[in-house]
């Protein structure tokens, strides 16, 4: 058994985290103690680092929220159920790093057109560059 404090140390995480994540129900709220301490167990320590080791690996609270609920009734649940909250999760990363490969593009353009001396801004190829685009 573990109050709120040990069970963050053992996870390395504050406190505030758990409560957060007890808020999103991501971890159910735990029994509380004759002294009003929260007490988990090895389970809810169990929980907390497959949590952690999803958000790591870029998943959003609502799928981590998912998989948990999959992971609690795992002999129920269809291996492709779990793959399909990785792939979705895949699939939205993979268009931000397109997104930002665009971004880049843009901005190696605009960099490289810009002499980026010590001169007036008054004919910056950067601002030229900007105001055509609104045109």
């Amino acid at each position: 058994m573990y109050r709120i404090g040990e069970i963050a140390q053992l996870s390395g995480v504050s406190t505030e985290t758990i409560r957060f994540y007890e808020k999103e129900g991501l971890l159910k709220a735990p029994p509380r103690a004759a002294n009003g301490y929260r007490v988990y167990t090895d389970h809810d320590l169990r929980r907390l680092k497959f949590i952690l080791r999803g958000k790591n690996a870029g998943l959003a609270n609502a799928d981590m929220q998912e998989l948990a609920t999959i992971r609690d009734a795992r002999e129920q649940v269809a291996c492709r159920d779990v793959k399909k909250v990785v792939d979705n999760k895949l699939a939205i990363v993979r268009a931000q790093i397109e997104e930002l490969r665009a971004f880049e593009s843009s901005l190696l353009h605009l960099s490289e057109v810009c002499c980026g001396g010590d001169e007036s801004a008054a004919h910056c190829s950067i601002l030229e560059a900007l105001d055509d685009l609104m045109k």
